[in-house]
């Protein structure tokens, strides 16, 4: 195990870095709707359709 993990270190740590990035993304987008929803009481699907871009 040990010597799986100092030969591929560098691989684990992109996939790190890559969760984190995407836990962002959908974080910023479901604050988005949240606010939205907070200000106008109304979901709004044009929201999503602009991240789908």
């Amino acid at each position: 195990m040990l010597t799986w993990l100092a030969e591929n270190w560098q691989a684990l740590l992109q996939i790190g870095i890559n969760g984190l990035a995407s836990g962002m993304i959908i974080a910023l987008i479901a604050l988005g709707y949240t606010m939205v929803y907070g200000i106008i009481e109304l979901i709004n699907f044009a929201h999503g359709d602009l991240f789908m871009l």
